[in-house]
């Protein structure tokens, strides 16, 4: 019998974390130092664009007219406000053009065009009032922020008898991220605080509710410093920094309260505190590893696209999970080794419990109160009986909830079906911007759309085919005109302005009928490509780039979602050893998003609750934002996801009981993942309190998604479904039994199902009669 119950031996890899738990704390230290020098000022090496395919077409042209053409592709605009007066009264005219030529001057600028120099009534509002001076910054886009920052002063407020405002692709850039950069400040002062708060709530004791938030704290910073270092030689967006704060903290979190939770456990227990280290590890550890995993791999799959936002987003996720998995596996069980049973320290709740202790002999106090701490930390006291008959009615009523719920999700998902993609602009930016105030002036007093037309790059090559040109198309002007004369004749055509020509190329501005981005200009972008001409074309605009974006995605989207899906089932496979319940865990995964994207395309691209949320419907929804946030949420799904079937994988092998297994598992994980969706979700909306839109849809809609996850899909919906698929859950072919029992892992240390033995009639384990309040003394009844 002692034999039994002797506790298994510590392992290679626990003696390895807890040999000098010291010397590791203190190079953990060293390291995090060293991280905070190292991504100081990253977010001044990161770009605010990245939602174009660097291999289309579009970016081709683009890019070719920014080098042969800088004043068709104006990235500065400033806005001449003449108030009362017309912009053609002398005074007004005179200070455009000495503004126009002192803006031509300036070092860095190229292009310069104005109304009063070219006299085109699309740089005239409509009004006579206004007027626009375009130019061109050179430089990358640290470089062109460099040089606005230099020159606008010098150009923006009262300038003699007119009003300057500055706008443009290259303010709105500007204005992004600084933006950016100080709602990310003000969220982790929001986020730290409160957070720490909850922490406390769960745990009870300051010390353990700390030490989730220094895993956090080294991953966040860590991971700056990775990218840091990734943007000396690839492109990183100033998004990807409010990414690594959320899943920072929330993993470090989920993480690190799984590991405390189970080692607080082992105390309880009995357990020595190297040997609860040893079990927590082996146990809780493996979980931590898979779901680090899962999470990767679901970052990871946005490194197929070529759009460096999405990309970026897989930079600071990877690393920010293996640097959050990394500490909760290495620096928190040394921590746990020193702190042993002070971890329980600081206990800020005691002052509620005191009067209930005072009825209490003295002897039993502590007994009673390090029980009570316990049982609120398992789940196994007064909440965790609550999960326990929340699971049996779930169960008793399965075929109902497991309708009801995938019916409601479905129905939630519902206003997706009418999504529309788009091109982010300066309406992500709060009205009040300078630069969003420039371009919406424009737009609402400019005729046609100075900025949103498509633009037409024709060049001549040796290997340019005549294909439908005419004997009179002998020379380039006649074939410009020729070409030209077949552009006016699209049905989506408004006006086209050229040909501006230069040695062998030129190019011709397209201005579409209605909105610049709308399914009219869409079309009329592959009108244009199917053009025939004497020349090689290509043609770029916003509405060429939103095409263009949308065929890289949809190219790739297949692989991406393989990935996901073939990895996620492999390594739930070898950790459940089942066939069925990985196909399970990527269904009902997918399920728990229906409510996000949903939410996204009623709320965003509808306009519902614009005011109460203070941002600017734009219409539509940012092409890659669906990809970014399914990558996400669906990691975090899995996070939770793999917590809740180890611990019921768990239970299963110790009892061979399907239905108490599921009860256990829920009773025991419930309560933990709740809480850690809920700090997640503060987290989250601390990010989506950003006063940029794109920011704010993705705080927002990832905090739904992780509470939907876990209070309707992990509670309700998994319960159920398992209830419904009852033993043949756990069913796999002999050949990957055998291959699971070589290679596969779990949370338990019993690798093979324990065979339910036949005890006597139990109304405890009857799924038709209520659930004992208490799963450890069920455990204990079929294990005898």
């Amino acid at each position: 019998m002692s034999e039994v119950n002797s506790p298994p031996p510590v392992g290679g890899w626990t003696r390895f974390v807890t040999a000098r738990p010291r010397l590791s704390l203190l190079a953990a230290l060293v390291l995090t130092a060293l991280a905070v020098f190292a991504g100081s000022g990253v977010a001044d090496r990161m770009g605010s664009g990245g939602w174009q395919d660097p291999s289309a077409e579009s970016t081709y042209a683009k890019e070719a007219l920014e080098r042969e053409f800088p004043a068709s592709q104006p990235n500065l605009l400033l806005l001449v406000d003449s108030g009362r007066a017309n912009v053609d009264a002398p005074a007004v005219a005179a200070e455009g053009r000495r503004l126009s030529e002192r803006l031509a001057a300036e070092k860095g600028v190229s292009g310069v065009g104005s109304y009063w120099q070219t006299g085109s009534p699309a740089l005239r509002a409509e009004d006579g009032r206004q007027a626009l001076i375009a130019a061109r910054v050179e430089g990358d886009e640290k470089t062109s922020a460099q040089i606005l920052e230099r020159i606008a002063p010098h150009y923006r407020g009262a300038r003699g008898p007119v009003e300057v405002s500055v706008g443009g692709p290259i303010g709105v850039q500007h204005e992004m991220t600084t933006i950016i950069q100080e709602d990310l400040l003000r969220a982790e002062m929001i986020a730290l605080p409160v957070t720490l708060v909850l922490l406390v709530m769960v745990f009870g004791s300051a010390i353990a509710a700390l030490l989730p938030l220094g895993v956090g704290i080294i991953a966040i910073l860590g991971t700056n410093a990775v990218l840091r270092g990734i943007t000396e030689f690839a492109d990183v967006s100033v998004f990807a920094q409010n990414l690594t704060t959320a899943l920072g903290l929330g993993l470090a979190i989920d993480y690190a309260l799984f590991i405390v939770r189970r080692f607080r456990e082992e105390l309880a227990a009995g357990a020595e505190v190297r040997e609860a280290v040893g079990i927590t590890l082996r146990t809780a550890g493996r979980t931590v590893l898979f779901s680090a995993l899962t999470v990767a791999v679901s970052l990871a799959a946005m490194l197929v696209f070529p759009q460096y936002f999405l990309r970026s987003f897989a930079y600071a996720g990877i690393a920010v999970v293996l640097l959050a998995a990394g500490a909760a596996l290495i620096l928190l069980p040394a921590a746990l080794m020193l702190l042993g049973h002070r971890v329980n320290a600081l206990d800020l709740r005691r002052l509620l419990r005191r009067g209930r202790n005072r009825s209490t002999p003295t002897g039993e106090a502590g007994v009673n109160e390090a029980g009570a701490n316990e049982a609120r930390e398992t789940g196994s006291g007064e909440a965790g009986a609550g999960w326990t008959r929340l699971a049996g009615l779930v169960m008793r009523r399965a075929p109902l909830f497991a309708f009801a719920t995938v019916a409601g999700l479905v129905l939630l998902g519902l206003p997706f079906l009418g999504v529309k993609f788009g091109t982010p602009d300066d309406r992500q930016l709060p009205s009040t911007a300078e630069s969003h105030v420039v371009q919406q002036q424009i737009r609402d007093g400019f005729p046609g759309s100075p900025a949103g037309g498509l633009e037409v790059y024709a060049e001549a090559t040796p290997g340019a085919r005549a294909a439908g040109s005419t004997g009179a198309a002998a020379t380039p002007a006649a074939a410009y005109a020729e070409y030209r004369g077949r552009i006016a004749a699209l049905p989506g055509v408004l006006r086209v302005d050229g040909p501006i020509t230069s040695g062998s190329s030129a190019y011709f501005t397209v201005q579409p009928k209605g909105e610049a981005v709308g399914e009219g200009a869409q079309q009329l972008v592959h009108d244009l490509r199917a053009v025939p001409a004497p020349f090689e074309t290509s043609v770029t605009g916003r509405a060429a780039v939103l095409e263009d974006s949308k065929a890289a995605i949809a190219d790739r989207l297949p692989l991406a979602l393989g990935i996901i899906v073939v990895v996620t089932l492999l390594l739930v496979f070898l950790l459940t050893g089942s066939v069925l319940i990985p196909i399970q865990a990527v269904v009902l995964n997918a399920l728990s998003l229906t409510a996000m994207f949903g939410a996204v395309v009623w709320v965003f691209q509808d306009g519902n609750l614009s005011g109460l949320l203070s941002f600017t419907s734009t219409g539509d929804i940012e092409t890659t934002l669906p990809v970014l946030m399914f990558c996400i949420a669906f990691g975090l799904s899995m996070d939770y996801g793999v917590f809740l079937l180890s611990r019921i994988k768990e239970e299963y092998d110790h009892t061979g009981d399907h239905e108490h297994a599921v009860r256990f598992g829920l009773q025991r994980t419930g309560g933990l993942i709740t809480a850690a969706a809920v700090i997640l979700a503060v987290v989250m909306v601390g990010i989506g309190t950003s006063r940029v839109t794109n920011t704010k849809m993705l705080g927002l809609g990832i905090a739904l998604a992780v509470l939907m996850d876990a209070m309707v899909v992990r509670s309700l919906l998994v319960p159920s479904v398992m209830k419904l698929m009852g033993a043949s859950t756990w069913w796999a072919p002999g050949p990957l039994r055998r291959f699971h029992g070589r290679f596969g892992l779990s949370e338990g240390e019993i690798s093979q199902p324990v065979p339910r033995p036949e005890p006597e009639p139990d109304p405890a384990l009857d799924p038709d009669s209520e659930p004992d309040s208490d799963p450890d003394a069920v455990r204990d009844r079929v294990k005898a």
